[in-house]
């Protein structure tokens, strides 16, 4: 035979109050495992957000107009 908090619905109770009690259960469930938890949930790794090819691009760009503006400014006599 099963009892009234497992069948609930049996037992007169609303949807809501099942669910509340539902809630309930899992937040007490959750707090006995308090300092059990991993030091991080992030996994540590060489994942970056963007790809070697869009951070060599990047560098490109970036090295290669710093070299133009100077070989332009060194051509025209510092006037630019």
């Amino acid at each position: 035979m099963l009892s009234c908090s497992l069948l609930g619905f049996l037992c007169g109770q609303t949807t809501s109050r099942r669910l509340a009690d539902r809630k309930t259960a899992r937040f007490q469930k959750n707090i006995t495992k308090r300092g059990s938890v991993p030091e991080t949930t992030v996994k540590k790794g060489n994942d970056y957000p963007v790809g070697p090819i869009v951070l060599g691009f990047f560098i490109f760009v970036v090295i290669g107009s710093s070299l133009f503006q100077i070989i332009r400014t060194a051509t025209s006599g510092g006037m630019a």
